[in-house]
């Protein structure tokens, strides 16, 4: 362009605002979403479970309307209620199922029950529903199997006669809207992977239809009072599919845990607005379903042999319960370079720190002998107050010699040797008590005949064998 040719002036520069991008990926185990895909999720590390989300899973639509600046007043209540504020719980007549739940399944009220497959939660949930039933009409809607398999369970655990209704539907919003009617005083919905919503977009079993139908069965629960128990599967790690997108969703989270080559199983809370976490139900599985299990504190030592050396018991608690568990520990010398260490029931990183200080403080050559420890029954002990007696069944297999069949160990082990108590000692004490057992070693405080107080590991392995 020539000089003195002028441009007639253009409108002022606009910027252009870049809109915020939604999470395009989503975990359908852990429920995270994430701008990328990648075949490893960063929150929860299970791998080939990112998926792209559809328009409207991530967040919300572009078009959808904001809150206005000003709204309603929030309505204020005082914090004492009336008796209207009680809340109503219905009875399964399974103690140890009720006890987890806090003393029963509140109305109004959703609670999410996880396992893995074949452990028993349909058998629990059909017992559970035979005894609502006889406090009013509970419905038990079926989402994974046809209504004759139902029925065929029913028959085989006796509740055939049980006034029950059954449905078999995937569909969430007929299940809501049975909810909100208030005809029914329970649901039961297994399981929530299978059901849908055609108001959300995404197959039955992705993270948004998980999220959106969990949502809409606990509001309708709450607006009709009914109790609301929805089955969840579990990913291969054990955990239950999705619990960061329930768990804040539903009132209680219930795991029922177990090992299908044992007839043990048990029932704890993860999470329970009404009710405490430290409960858990045990029950046996036998031909004609759940069995409760009567002496739950001496049952995983009712076949156990006192004379065989690398053997202790240690009075573990479980919520508010002391269980006597069975740790067995065998030391066999060899030559191989790499000697094998092998735990199960236990911490293996805690038995691999006591190997050390027994090797280390105490100068047992256990570096150069293969290591197995088993807690027996299939039962799991993982607090600290268990090393004491994990320590003593490694040392009666290292001297080929058994401990008295009267005693128990109970004390954390410190880097140095030295031993920690225990808390809830008089429990633990009453419990060994009741079950026959004479003498009590440990660290800390309490009082009574058998108890032996010590302070440090070497003094404990003098005071278990004088």
């Amino acid at each position: 362009m020539g000089p003195g040719i002028d441009l007639p002036a253009g409108p002022p520069a606009q910027h252009t605002r870049m809109a915020k991008k939604t999470p395009a990926f989503g975990c359908t185990s852990c429920g995270e979403t994430f701008s990328r895909w990648s075949g490893r999720c960063p929150a929860c590390g299970t791998m080939n479970s990112v998926v792209e989300l559809r328009a409207g899973e991530g967040g919300l639509p572009p078009n959808a309307p904001r809150p206005a600046a000003s709204g309603p007043a929030l309505a204020l209540h005082p914090l004492q209620g009336g008796e209207e504020d009680a809340i109503a719980r219905l009875d399964s007549g399974i103690s140890e199922f009720d006890r987890v739940l806090g003393g029963g399944l509140p109305q109004g009220a959703c609670a999410l029950v996880g396992g893995e497959p074949g452990i028993g939660k349909s058998t629990l949930l059909a017992q559970a529903t035979a005894g609502w039933a006889a406090q009013g009409r509970v419905c038990y809607v079926t989402a994974e199997e046809s209504l004759a398999q139902v029925r065929a369970r029913c028959l085989r655990l006796g509740v055939q006669a049980a006034a029950v209704d059954l449905s078999a539907a995937t569909d969430a919003d007929a299940i809501a809207q049975l909810l909100r009617s208030g005809s029914h005083i329970a649901v039961v919905v297994d399981s929530i992977q299978t059901v849908a919503t055609e108001s959300v977009d995404g197959a039955a079993g992705s993270v948004s239809q998980v999220r959106a139908c969990a949502q809409m069965l606990a509001e309708a629960a709450r607006a009709g009072g009914a109790g609301l128990v929805l089955v969840g599967q579990v990913t291969k790690d054990g955990n239950l599919a999705g619990p960061r997108l329930l768990e804040h969703l539903v009132d209680a989270v219930i795991s029922f845990e177990g090992d299908r080559y044992q007839d043990l199983r048990t029932l704890r809370a993860v999470k329970n607005r009404y009710g405490s976490t430290n409960e858990i139900g045990l029950f046996r599985m036998g031909s004609k379903g759940l069995e409760e299990v009567a002496d739950p504190g001496g049952w995983f030592i009712a076949n156990r042999d006192h004379l065989q050396p690398g053997s202790c018991v240690i009075p573990a608690l479980e919520g508010n319960r002391c269980l006597m568990l069975e740790v067995q520990a065998l030391i066999n010398p060899t030559e191989a370079p790499q000697p094998a260490r092998r735990v199960s029931g236990c911490d293996a990183n805690r038995v691999a720190m006591i190997l050390a200080v027994l090797t280390r403080r105490l100068r047992m050559p256990l570096g150069s002998c293969d290591v197995f420890v088993n807690v027996t029954a299939g039962a799991r002990i993982m607090e600290p107050a268990a090393d004491l007696g994990i320590a003593l069944a490694l040392a009666s297999a290292w001297r080929d010699e058994p401990l008295s069949p009267e005693l128990v160990a109970l004390g954390e082990v410190g880097l140095g040797g030295e031993l920690r108590p225990a808390g809830r000692y008089e429990l633990r004490a009453a419990e060994a008590r009741r079950l026959g057992f004479k003498r009590l070693l440990g660290p800390g405080g309490g009082s009574g005949a058998g108890r032996l107080v010590v302070n440090r590991l070497d003094q404990a392995l003098e005071r278990a064998w004088a």
